[in-house]
């Protein structure tokens, strides 16, 4: 003889009353920010490439500046904190 065993019941499921709405850490400004720094930071390493001519000013001195200019948007897109409403 086989033993048949019925699924338990499932108990309905308990909201808590006091729900407060979920905070993100970074808000769309943060976002936009590192939207921003990545763009830049690409556009500094087009700057790098290019030309056959290697040690042009744009290659050694705009483009690295450039760059390191999107890594500080970047640092302050990470750093900002929210607009408190």
């Amino acid at each position: 003889m086989a033993k048949t065993t019925q699924p338990a019941a499932k108990a309905p499921a308990k909201t808590p009353a006091n729900t407060t709405p979920v905070k993100f850490i970074f808000d769309k400004s943060n976002y936009t920010w590192f939207i921003i720094s990545i763009a830049v930071v690409a556009l500094g390493f087009v700057l790098m490439s290019g030309t056959t001519d290697i040690y042009s000013t744009t290659k050694i001195v705009i483009a690295p500046i450039v760059v390191l200019t999107g890594f500080g948007i970047g640092f302050y897109a990470i750093l900002k904190k929210s607009d408190a409403k």
